[in-house]
């Protein structure tokens, strides 16, 4: 029998939620299901970062994230309350969020602030409703959190010393709750004790080895770590099932069953008779995660996958429906291109170890159509996928480097992979070994990056000649570090930045930053800590601003480069510290911190994202901080932005993090030549509007001057970049009253000059 499977395309992780964060964008994926709960007409589904759920008789999805509020840490569990019609969500840092019926979001904080165990044991395993409270199910004992209240009340150390010990996952059966355990068996209690926050007060019921129970048919139903399920009886525990796996997840919606392992899903009926078996998806490597059944649909979780739906009637056609999304929250590299984004997810190290090898695709965003992904199995076997290069001059073709398999090569719809096999003796080179293994071949390939004659440069790490150059006519050549970095058989590179005049900037993890230009016969100039005051020879980062000025991150702080000239003429350069006044006190800017991450927009304006320290913008100079973005006042899913990528057109910054994508929509788009594509928005502007307007298409330092029809001066500005915004209020004083409003504008010259309008509706 031939399967068919059904996608539903749901483009929604994309929107903009709430005016809070109307100018905030998340790129997440849905594919990584942690858990599943069901109400009598919805599907509720958690993944890493998010939750997301469907009504059955509603094709619209709805989403909670960091856009709109939901700021988890690391899911671990959901639970739907048909108490209050609430969605509650566990973390594994003790975080318990709350999701009213409304949209609006609560955090629950009391697991992390105040109950007394180490940081490591306060991961929620399990929620479990009973008459009004939820019992959570924790690494240090239950914790018991109250629907009515929303508060948690009591804490309960069950072990039989009183000491912490790991719940997976209670119920309750006659009055009496039962908890699994990982290391005391099955723990018992009575609800109608007063006195259950004393451990004396709890029994062993089984000292066996569970990790999971739930109340079905008037008896317990367990599973054991062999890999068997039981129900109990008035005699004792009866086998019903041999799953032949370790159990992941046990559910039970009162009517049925569902057992869940990595490569089983198994759903009993009332009488234990098997309704459906699921070993496998068809068109996927699936590896399952949780299951649950709403009426006669079963709904399957996995582990990379997404979400699938199917009826218990006939379980052979599957429908897809996780929301569209890139292939999964971690970001490591993501490249603007016209109308397209580009996503990987490989990695390495911070030494620049890329193993554990990835096997992950390519994610595209397409403006007009959403996620497309390319799977793992149509890249050759391209594994551990670490930087992304848009040829400038034809935005189809796009290199994607891989720090093991080494270089591929993306034109429409063809694929070709480079490595040490097929680029020749001048070409890519596979990492030197002692002793050498010809049979071994890791060819770690990085920092992609176009001159302006469209020659693509990138590093070759731990090789001689580790600077490699594909030229416009299809021939590569190496050039040899030898004798220029100090560490060259273990060299190691991050991104490389090309200035106007072609040097190569290629920041380096012991040996400080190489410049090199090969226009120049080859010339070196390696700077340093010992001559360049460089405050640490890692390298991370470096960005080429609009004034031709280097700004140079590393591991313990930032350095600017006065000129990228100064190379054509010296041959020592040293950088400078940013010194910004704080009070009465000068220090240096991000002293000692880590950079990850350095993008300049539109306005000269730099973007610097710090390791576990969220991103800043800064001015041109640095001086001033106009924005700090981390996870508790933006929708960033975590403080690690490890990339970020700047839409010169629209101003759009995107944050790659090691928890999802997201974006800032910023106004510092690129200036334009001339002024003849300036364009006002919105236009009109309506009541109900909540923003500013923006003026696009400026020339850089062009002068806007906006009247009333009569030709009162309401508002004058100069921009800095392609945009500048208006409040649309008379100088910052009041809000102007309905009526058109003349945008006259004019470069900083006067040569060129253009008039717009703009309506105002109140």
């Amino acid at each position: 029998m031939k399967f068919k499977i059904f996608y539903l395309l749901l483009l929604i992780g994309n929107f903009l939620f709430g005016q809070e964060n109307q100018l905030w964008k998340g790129y997440f994926s849905y594919n990584q299901i942690v858990d599943l709960d069901e109400s009598v007409d919805a599907i509720y589904a958690g993944t890493d970062n998010s939750v997301f759920y469907k009504k059955l008789n509603d094709q619209d999805v709805s989403i909670y994230n960091s856009v709109n509020g939901l700021k988890p840490e690391s899911i671990t569990c959901v639970l739907h309350s048909d108490f209050l019609d609430k969605v509650l969500v566990g973390n594994d840092n003790g975080l318990l969020l709350v999701v009213n019926s409304d949209g609006s979001i609560a955090q629950k904080v009391d697991i992390i602030e105040e109950v007394p165990v180490p940081a490591s044991k306060k991961k929620i395993n399990d929620l479990y409703e009973y008459d009004g409270k939820v019992y959570v199910a924790t690494n240090y004992g239950i914790s018991v959190f109250d629907l009515s209240s929303l508060e948690f009340t009591i804490t309960y150390f069950i072990s039989p010393t009183g000491s912490e010990t790991e719940v997976l996952q209670t119920t309750v059966l006659n009055n009496d709750i039962y908890a699994v355990t990982r290391e005391h068996g099955i723990r018992k209690a009575s609800l109608s004790n007063p006195f259950l926050y004393d451990y004396n007060q709890w029994q062993t019921f089984d000292a066996g080895y569970w990790n999971g129970i739930v109340t079905f048919n008037d008896e317990l139903v367990a599973m054991n770590v062999d890999g068997y399920t039981y129900r109990y009886n008035i005699s004792g525990f009866v086998q019903i099932l041999n799953q032949n796996q370790l159990g992941l997840r046990l559910k039970t919606n009162g009517n049925q069953v569902v057992i869940t392992t990595s490569n089983h899903v198994y759903v009993l009926n009332q009488q234990y008779i098997q309704e459906a078996h699921i070993t496998a998806i068809p068109d996927y490597n699936v590896v399952f995660s949780a299951a649950t059944v709403v009426g006669s649909i079963l709904y399957i979780g996995t582990e990379k996958n997404g979400l699938f739906s199917t009826s218990l009637l006939n379980p052979t056609v599957f429908e897809n429906m996780s929301p569209n999304g890139p292939i999964q929250n971690y970001t490591f590299r993501v490249k603007k291109a016209p109308n397209t984004l580009w996503v990987v997810h490989g990695d390495y190290s911070r030494l620049y170890n890329p193993y554990p090898l990835d096997e992950i695709g390519v994610s595209k965003y397409y403006n007009d159509k959403g996620w497309v992904n390319i799977p793992y199995e149509d890249l050759l076997e391209a594994k551990s996928l670490s930087d992304i290069a848009i040829n400038p001059n034809n935005a189809d073709e796009v290199y994607i480097t891989s720090y093991f398999s080494g270089l591929l090569k993306f034109q429409g719809d063809n694929i070709t992979l480079f490595n040490s096999q097929n680029t020749g003796p001048n070409g890519l080179e596979t990492l030197v070994l002692s002793p050498p293994d010809p049979n071994y071949i890791d060819v770690r390939i990085n920092s992609p990056s176009f001159d302006k004659q469209g020659n693509l440069w990138v590093t070759n790490s731990r090789v001689n000649r580790a600077l490699k150059v594909l030229r416009t006519d299809g021939q590569w050549q190496s050039y040899n570090f030898q004798g220029i970095a100090p560490s060259v058989a273990s060299g190691r590179y991050a991104p490389m930045a090309i200035d106007k005049n072609n040097t190569k900037w290629i920041p380096a993890i012991n040996d400080g930053l190489i410049a090199f230009n090969d226009v120049m016969n080859n010339k070196f100039i390696v700077i340093n800590s010992e001559n360049g005051n460089l405050p640490d020879p890692d390298v991370r980062c470096v960005a080429i601003d609009s004034r031709n000025q280097l700004w140079i991150g590393t591991f313990k702080g930032l350095r600017v480069l006065p000129s990228v000239d100064r190379f054509l003429t010296d041959n020592q350069l040293s950088t400078n510290a940013i010194i910004i006044q704080e009070g009465d006190l000068a220090q240096e800017l991000f002293y000692q911190q880590t950079i990850l991450d350095i993008a300049v927009d539109g306005a000269n304006r730099k973007w610097i994202s710090i390791a576990d320290g969220g991103v800043f913008l800064v001015s041109q100079n640095g001086q001033q901080t106009i924005y700090r973005f981390d996870k508790t006042n933006s929708p960033l899913p975590s403080n690690n932005v490890v990339d970020i990528e700047i839409d010169g057109a629209t101003g759009e910054v995107f944050f790659a993090t090691d928890k999802g994508l997201v974006s800032f929509l910023g106004i510092a788009t690129k200036p334009s030549d001339n002024l003849a594509n300036v364009f006002v928005y919105p236009n009109p502007v309506r009541p109900e509007f909540i923003g500013t307007v923006k003026i696009a298409g400026l020339t850089d330092q062009a002068n806007v001057k906006i009247t009333d029809i009569e030709g009162n001066l309401v508002y004058e500005t100069t921009s800095a970049g392609g945009t500048i915004e208006w409040d649309t209020t008379a100088f910052g004083k009041h809000k102007v009253a309905s009526g058109v409003y003349m945008v006259f504008v004019a470069t900083d010259d006067g040569s060129d000059t253009t008039v717009k309008k703009v309506m105002i509706i109140r």
